[in-house]
């Protein structure tokens, strides 16, 4: 434990800021382990460094991503859910997150999974005033990285035998830790090809086949599985809000013989395959889920640039 304390005591401002811009940033690097180890060894005198540092680091990603959020839009919401273990829930959980409270899900968000950079783009994206969006950041940069500093200072007795036993064990200690992080993410790909595999069959209808159905007059119902929360202009004109977790919608008779096109704005469209399966066996058999999502439709939607520009 001498070395990994040496380490901290040396570098732990360092160490800090780089793991948890790392995390800030998106990718599955677990900052919150680290701030404990800090807790624990620093104890209550020891915290102003790491706390500080990690509370700039929250604020240096979080920027970035804010601004990177009012530049591209939902568009960059997709690329953030490509990092994900939970590529296919986290848009739609965070936007219903940060649609009901608003720019307050800062508080929280570095709790949950995949929020953290989710939630700062959709601070930029919906225009949040910057002053307001660094407040609120601040704010709940600085309770996230207490809440693990006062953990790691509560529990320092466990913190620290943990801690011996790495620096006892040394390399192996640290394979074991690698190995059972191997598998947790190797069994969340596994279970993700898998359901991948089994939604292909639900059959894909593009965009401009879309819109050919509807310049064509064709009666076509869509359902849109993304937030409730979104507003209208923000949706497919003429489409219906379903909650995927809810039980099927109940549809008009006239559906039976309507086309009936579902469409998300996860990866591989799999939010909507999943209605769409549902929908299919429970006796609708003419029923979609549009490739690309709402992003494709808004990309097709979207005003050309002007000449010269």
């Amino acid at each position: 434990m001498q070395d990994i304390q040496l380490l901290l005591e040396q570098y732990g401002g360092w160490l800090v800021f780089a793991n948890v811009l790392v995390e800030q940033a998106g990718l599955p690097v677990p900052a919150y382990p680290m701030l404990i180890a800090a807790g624990a060894l620093g104890g209550a005198g020891g915290w102003a460094v790491p706390w500080l540092a990690a509370t700039f680091a929250c604020l240096l990603a979080d920027s970035l991503w804010y601004l990177a959020g009012r530049r591209y839009g939902s568009r960059l919401l997709g690329v953030i859910c490509k990092m994900s273990l939970s590529q296919d829930s986290c848009i739609r959980q965070t936007q219903r997150l940060y649609l009901r409270i608003g720019v307050r899900a800062l508080l929280v968000c570095k709790f949950l999974p995949g929020a953290g950079a989710l939630s700062t783009v959709m601070a930029g994206l919906t225009g949040t005033d910057y002053r307001r969006f660094l407040a609120y950041d601040l704010a709940g940069s600085l309770i996230w990285v207490g809440s693990a500093l006062l953990l790691g200072g509560l529990f320092h007795g466990i913190v620290n035998d943990v801690l011996e036993i790495l620096g006892t064990y040394g390399a192996m200690g640290l394979g074991v830790l690698a190995a059972v992080l191997a598998l947790y993410i190797l069994a969340r790909f596994l279970r993700r090809k898998i359901l991948l595999r089994s939604l292909r069959v639900i059959p894909r209808l593009s965009v401009d086949e879309l819109v050919q159905r509807l310049e064509a007059g064709r009666s076509t119902m869509l359902i849109d599985v993304r937030s409730e929360s979104l507003p209208e202009d923000q949706r497919i004109p003429g489409a219906i809000a379903v909650d995927l977790k809810a039980p099927l919608p109940q549809l008009s008779a006239e559906a039976l013989d309507s086309d009936i096109v579902v469409y998300c704005a996860c990866p591989n469209e799999v939010s909507a395959a999943l209605l769409a399966s549902r929908l299919r066996a429970a006796g609708y058999p003419k029923t979609w889920a549009l490739r690309g999502g709402y992003e494709a439709w808004a990309e097709r939607h979207r005003p050309a640039p002007p000449q010269g520009a």
